[in-house]
């Protein structure tokens, strides 16, 4: 599965260290043959999907210094999270919540219930 920007998405924002994952089928197996074993599937305790879009990561707090030359993009920054759009997420089930948009299902997920990424990379 590739994933590709699709316009429908474009319009929701993620927040803050939170990832949006569309899931596997339990049958689904990567390209590379990365799959999730029945048993573990049934149990439910982890799931995978391919992450769709992140959130901007870790907020950083900001001295509260009034400096009016500053624009306010300056007075929040982040520290970007480690998952990447288009990576397969292996992530705990408990941690994440199940959204229903323009009927296909998604979990939004924090990055630390990720378990591991699978990134498609040049070698």
């Amino acid at each position: 599965m590739h994933i590709t920007s699709d316009n429908r998405l474009k319009k929701l924002i993620v927040i803050g260290d939170r990832l949006l994952i569309k899931p596997l089928r339990p049958n689904e197996k990567t390209e590379s043959g990365l799959y999730l074993p029945p048993g573990v599937q049934e149990k439910e305790k982890v799931q995978q999907g391919y992450v769709i879009k992140t959130g901007p990561g870790y907020a950083i707090p900001v001295a509260t210094e009034e400096e009016s030359w500053k624009g306010e993009e300056e007075k929040v920054k982040y520290i970007p999270l480690q998952a990447k759009e288009g990576d397969l997420a292996i992530f705990l089930l408990s941690s994440a919540t199940e959204v229903m948009y323009e009927n296909e299902k998604y979990f939004i997920v924090p990055q630390s219930a990720i378990l591991m990424l699978e990134r498609e990379e040049e070698l």
